[in-house]
């Protein structure tokens, strides 16, 4: 039968060829292979401890493949992660910004970017990342400054890690693409390498995508290209990255806001768009990432990393803000010119040793971030529109600002050390470190220019991941570790407008089993987080408030048969306002946190026809909030998105056709939650198809 994918069946709990790659020559230089079924891999990274294979790490982590994007038509990130049950996309369909909610928090809602780049912050760009130089898709779930460095927007749910592609065989791939309403594109993929040894790579990727989308008198242009080159030498090892991307939107949508006293009315039709056709968006991204290693001894690997990226963000529309429970919403469209330029650096060791009957990983490293943003904002003028019946307004002027004024700057240092110390062949492993971290920012006037507000604060994050192995295929795993976020400014409404408060670290407790039984994996995990939070009171802006999410997680993945395959799981979240100057919402539930999550797909390779496969995926998320005092809230939903693909062969070139169907009973529903209290509205029933061809 060709061209299909067949699950491999590794030998139960066989650990030998992970603890291998665990003990190889840095993060850099390991990929670890799929698990059975292909849908995620082994493992991944896990910032200052390298890749570790999932069973042997202290840690929540899911590294989906790049079949699963390809198979899931996924054009960016936040399509990409509808498998995970911990993650939640809180933006809308037709926006220009993907954030997410990891283990009921928020990641991704400001503008530096918080979605890693091998590792790496500062690299991918700020808004929105497209899948077409993404190679995996890795998800931490917990606080992680110390494995590698502050987020720099703070946020502690977790980490989304994108893996770029690199050349690892020959390859020449073209295909097309098309999707509601009237969307079409098309895109390469090709990769070589070179040499004697074949230590020379190059891996170019390309995309075109144009037309009318799903959304009402929307379209939406993008243009992607990115350059992988490396060099894989019996020492020394570097890899390079280059990307550039643009999207152009007419009629962006962005979440809705809500006053006051009012009941979230019953969701839209997806397909319902209240922005004008006039209304714009135009993003720009372009980022470079150098990694090296070296090779000092067979037991000590150096690294350093270089890398940035600029992003341009121009566009003219608004936040519409629902008045009234008949759905009617008023809406100041603002042009708006964001400008980041980030910058990133580090550098470090990694040695393994013994010491006596106990085995040594250890890694030191140094990390840099800085990045610099600029923004002028001028509004334009109120129109009234509605929900259900988005009225059409003639057309606005807007003022284009003479300069753009510099907003904000940033810079971030950290000096981290860790050890993971094993004995009785890595059936215990414990890992320690710390990582010591400075925050340095200043806040400008967009007026004069002058100093706002300066900070200059340092923390200290550690860390603790204990593994143990009774069986070859159960692995008991807990964790304590810390994240860290700059510390607030009080807001101009409050009387100590201008203060500076500290970092704030919160801090996880972990708990689970995993089990490797060769064809399925299985993870229990149980969490609480608790995060501190600012509030004005009395009219002080204090850091006194915090929450607390306890939860528990299920995950599955792997081939259930060879013709069966499955991936997915549950979350149960319990989310409490633990501190708050307002009594009154003492024990509440935090904005956007959901009490249960559920994502799970299948697919079934369909034995009455030589190589079709039908795909399916439920996604279900419960009730969230949209104030602090639990007054407004979301209903919960559920999507069911179906698939299929023919893989076959056009003249001994693999060739295959995919085909989807997202939202099959085109349900109306309000989607996620901001941590703000903006919210979403839901994906519309969309089609995808497309095909690809090996040549």
């Amino acid at each position: 039968m060709r061209g299909r994918r067949r699950a491999g069946c590794p030998r139960r709990g066989d650990g030998g060829a992970a603890r291998d790659r665990d003990r190889g020559r840095g993060a850099g230089s390991n990929r670890l292979p799929e698990f059975a079924g292909g849908q995620v891999a082994r493992g991944g990274a896990l910032g200052l401890l390298g890749a570790k294979d999932t069973f042997r790490a202290p840690f929540s982590q899911t590294s989906y493949t790049s079949e699963t994007i390809r198979n899931l038509q996924a054009a960016t990130v936040g399509d990409a992660l509808v498998l995970d049950p911990s993650v939640r996309l809180q933006t809308p369909p037709g926006g220009i910004l993907d954030s997410f909610y990891i283990r009921g928090l928020p990641i991704g809602e400001g503008t530096s970017g918080e979605v890693a780049f091998d590792g790496v912050y500062g690299v991918a760009p700020g808004f929105r990342v497209f899948t077409d130089y993404v190679d995996r898709i890795e998800v931490f779930k917990g606080p992680s400054a110390m494995l590698g460095g502050m987020s720099p927007n703070g946020g502690v749910g977790g980490v989304v890690n994108v893996v770029p592609k690199r050349a690892e065989a020959d390859l020449t791939r073209v295909g097309f693409g098309y999707a509601t309403d009237a969307q079409f594109g098309t895109h390469f993929d090709v990769a070589r390498r070179y040499g004697d040894n074949r230590e020379f790579g190059i891996r170019a990727n390309g995309s075109f995508t144009g037309g009318k989308t799903a959304l009402a008198h929307q379209s939406d242009k993008a243009l992607v290209g990115s350059l992988a080159l490396d060099y894989q030498g019996e020492r020394f090892r570097i890899w390079s990255y280059l990307y550039g991307q643009n999207e152009r939107l007419d009629a962006p949508t962005r979440p809705f806001a809500i006053a006051k006293g009012i009941a979230v009315p019953r969701a839209p039709n997806g397909a319902n768009n209240p922005t004008q056709p006039w209304e714009w968006s135009n993003a720009f991204d372009t980022g470079a990432l150098v990694k090296t290693e070296v090779d000092l001894s067979d037991q000590v690997t150096a690294f350093a990393n270089i890398g940035g990226a600029h992003g341009e963000v121009e566009r003219f529309f608004g936040l519409p803000t629902i008045v009234n429970a008949r759905g009617d919403t008023t809406t100041t469209p603002q042009y708006y010119d964001l400008r980041v330029d980030r910058f990133t650096a580090e550098g470090g060791l990694r040695a393994k040793f013994d010491t006596g009957f106990v085995s040594h990983a250890a890694s030191v490293q140094v990390i840099r971030y800085r990045d610099d943003q600029y923004r002028a904002l001028p509004a334009g003028k109120a129109y009234l529109s509605n929900i259900y019946t988005p009225a059409t307004i003639a057309e606005q002027g807007y003022v284009v600002p003479s300069t753009v004024p510099k907003l904000s700057d940033t810079t971030l240092t950290s000096l981290a050390v860790v050890d993971t110390m094993s004995v009785l062949d890595e059936r215990i492993a414990l890992t320690l470190g710390v990582r010591q971290q400075r925050v340095e920012s200043h806040n400008f006037s967009t007026t004069t220019g002058a100093v706002t507000a300066a900070y200059d604060r340092s923390a200290a994050t550690p860390m603790a991941g204990l593994v143990v192995r009774p069986l070859d295929f159960v692995s008991f795993y807990g964790n304590y570790i810390e994240g860290l976020s700059k510390g607030d400014v009080a807001p101009t409404t409050a009387r100590n407008a201008g203060e500076v408060f500290a970092p704030y670290r919160s801090k996880q407790v972990e708990a689970g089993v995993k089990f490797d039984l060769g064809r399925i994996g299985l993870t229990f995990g149980a969490f609480q987080i608790t995060k501190p939070s600012g509030e004005l009171n009395g009219g002080v802006y204090s850091v006194g408030g915090e929450q607390r999410i306890r939860g528990f997680e299920v995950e599955t993945f792997g081939a259930i048969t060879p013709d069966l395959r499955a991936v997915g799981g549950f979350t149960v979240l319990d989310g409490r306002i633990t501190k708050t100057a307002t009594l009154a919402n003492l024990g509440k539930t935090p904005i956007g946190v959901a009490p249960f999550q559920a994502s799970f797909g299948v697919e079934w390779d369909w034995p009455g026809l030589k190589d079709l496969t039908l795909s399916g995926t439920v996604v279900y998320t419960g009730r969230q909030y949209v104030d602090s005092a639990n007054t407004q809230s979301l209903p919960d939903w559920t999507r069911l998105d179906l698939g299929a693909r023919y893989a076959t062969t056009i003249g001994d070139r693999k060739a295959t056709w995919r085909a989807s169907v997202v939202n099959v009973a085109d349900t109306k529903y309000w989607a996620g939650v901001a941590s703000f209290g903006t919210f979403a509205q839901g994906v519309p029933r969309t089609f995808r198809v497309s095909f690809d061809m090996d040549l």
